[in-house]
């Protein structure tokens, strides 16, 4: 997946620009000044780099730099799912990054229309560009930096480390915690013990209480209850008098002249309902009466498991409905406590996590011990074609004093600049042109790591000349072969070979500096060598020894 365009507006000098760009090696060229690192840093604020307000062009509100690429690489399409961007992009179709900075700080952003964060752009633009900066060899001087690229030339994933890392460490603080609290948790767990032994006489039950109270008052009222059915069932039907024998003889006093008056039909049915659930009402009584017992032990019980409740209630602080609860809770803290106080457990997932992570750490080891001799002949071939010839490239592994999240060693580049000289590390090496070149070579064998398609190279070639530079031109158009490159350089022999010719130009209108980019071709193309190799004074020599730097690079 490649870059197609990348557009800006109000960037820093520049107030509207749109390049399309090519497959193949392109280059970026221009005088001192002209600007020719602003496509770098527009690209790098569009991948979600920090923005500052300080690249908006003056006098302008806000600035914009959009970049849009061709279709999607299988990873760069499932990252687009994974972020919930599947729906603004289509299978095959090209992938626009759109991001604004006002001069109140306020940036925003999009893909491919829907709003993204800067840190969605970031990670997005990690697998879309791959880009190596002039100082590129600083950050190849720490050794987080030098262990990283290692994994990456070794296809190492860490993140089973990382997490066998993590969970040893957890195991290790919850051992060292029981270790040093001890007696504290031990007179938790046993005060625990007490409090759960004596609500256990009791065995308190959700909702329990509620149906205590009830019965507790059926209970306590059996002898009025029984009384009270037993008066109604003598007045509903006494043999003396009774409810159903009144309602009897009325409905036969009615019946004997229902003949005569229709208006006694009605009433009869009345009667007749009436005397139908006196009967029932009778019935229910007498099953009641028969039942009911007025069962003091059974009182005698219940005021006693009642005012244990009531007293386990009031003792810790709760209301009788919430010491199930309570209780409930106790256990469940008992045995989180038991099992840390089991020294012995603890000290076992201690060891078994401790035997992950150095499994894992292993496996990374080797994989680092096989891969480093073939980084460091890489590296050291680059070089040699670098103009460092004699030179050497040396990784070396150092086994840590005692483990580390990344693993048991640590990563090391250094770095001989000629034949003799002993290897020392990266960031004490003495010439700056060393440095320039021995980058350089770096960046050549590890920019086919990445997945990205696109490269870009911001004058790496600082430093170096001659043979040296040409050789540098023919490894970036080499790359370009099967990736798109990109390099701003101030090399003519860089420039010569590349595949496609931009230079930046920087002109000052009404006053206003501003820098736009053109397409150089034949003429142009040639006259653009020729001053980078005299300077504005072109002579015929200088034309004709750029022309025939560009016929031998192609």
């Amino acid at each position: 997946m490649s870059l197609k365009r990348i557009a800006l507006r109000d960037f820093v000098i520049v107030s509207g620009l749109e390049l399309e760009m090519a497959e193949g090696f392109s280059v970026l060229t221009g005088e001192t000044g002209a600007g020719k690192s602003i496509l770098i840093d527009a690209l790098q604020m569009v991948t979600g780099a920090r923005a500052d307000s300080l690249c908006i062009r003056e006098g302008a509100s806000r600035t914009e730099v959009s970049a849009e690429f061709d279709s999607c690489l299988p990873a760069v399409t499932a990252w687009l799912r994974d972020a919930g961007f599947e729906e603004a992009f289509d299978e095959g179709s090209t992938l626009l990054l759109r991001r604004t900075l006002d001069t109140q700080g306020k940036s925003r952003a999009w893909i491919n229309g829907s709003p993204a964060t800067a840190t969605q752009l970031r990670e997005l633009g990690q697998q879309l560009l791959d880009i190596h900066g002039q100082h590129a060899w600083q950050s190849l001087t720490t050794g987080a930096a030098q262990r990283d690229l290692l994994d990456a030339y070794a296809r190492i994933d860490t993140h089973a480390l990382q997490e066998a890392w993590a969970q040893w460490r957890l195991a290790v603080n919850q051992l060292e915690q029981a270790q040093s609290s001890q007696q504290q948790l031990q007179q938790e767990l046993d005060r625990l013990v007490w409090q759960i032994a004596e609500v256990d006489k009791l065995s308190p039950q959700e909702g329990e209480w509620d149906e205590l109270q009830a019965q507790h008052s059926r209970l306590s009222n059996a002898q009025g209850l029984l009384l009270a059915a037993q008066n109604a069932l003598e007045a509903l039907d006494s043999e003396e008098s009774s409810a159903s024998s009144s309602l009897a003889a009325a409905q036969t006093h009615l019946s004997a002249l229902g003949h005569v008056e229709p208006q006694f039909g009605g009433l009869l049915e009345v009667l007749q309902s009436s005397l139908s659930q006196v009967e029932d009402t009778v019935h229910t009584l007498r099953a009641y009466v028969r039942r009911t017992d007025l069962d003091p032990e059974g009182l005698a019980a219940l005021d006693e498991r009642l005012s244990l409740w009531v007293s386990l209630a009031r003792r810790y602080k709760r209301t009788p409905e919430q010491l199930p609860e309570l209780w409930g809770s106790w256990k469940a803290q008992l045995a989180s406590l038991t099992t840390a106080t089991d020294l012995d457990a603890l000290e076992r997932a201690s060891q078994a996590k401790s035997l992950a992570f150095m499994q894992a750490a292993q496996t990374v080891t080797a994989a680092r011990t096989q891969a480093a001799p073939r980084l460091a002949q890489a590296i050291t071939q680059a070089m040699q074609g670098l103009g460092m010839q004699g030179g050497q490239f040396e990784v070396a592994l150092q086994p840590c004093p005692k483990p580390q999240a990344y693993g048991l060693e640590d990563v090391q580049f250094l770095v001989a600049g000629h034949a003799g000289s002993t290897p020392k590390p990266v960031g004490k090496v003495a010439s700056g042109g060393e440095l320039s070149r021995m980058a350089l070579a770096i960046a050549v064998t590890t920019s086919q790591l990445g997945s990205a398609q696109t490269l870009i190279f911001d004058e790496v070639d600082s430093g170096i000349g001659g043979a040296v530079a040409e050789t540098v031109g023919r490894l970036m158009k080499q790359l370009g072969r099967d990736r798109q490159v990109l390099a701003v350089t101030h090399l003519p022999q860089v420039a010569a070979c590349a595949d496609h010719h931009c230079q930046v130009i920087k002109s000052l209108e009404a006053g206003v500096t501003t820098s736009t980019v053109q397409h150089l071709e034949g003429e142009q193309r040639v006259a653009e060598v020729a001053r980078m190799l005299g300077g504005e004074r072109m002579s015929a020599t200088t034309l004709a020894h750029a022309k025939e730097m560009l016929q031998s690079a192609h």
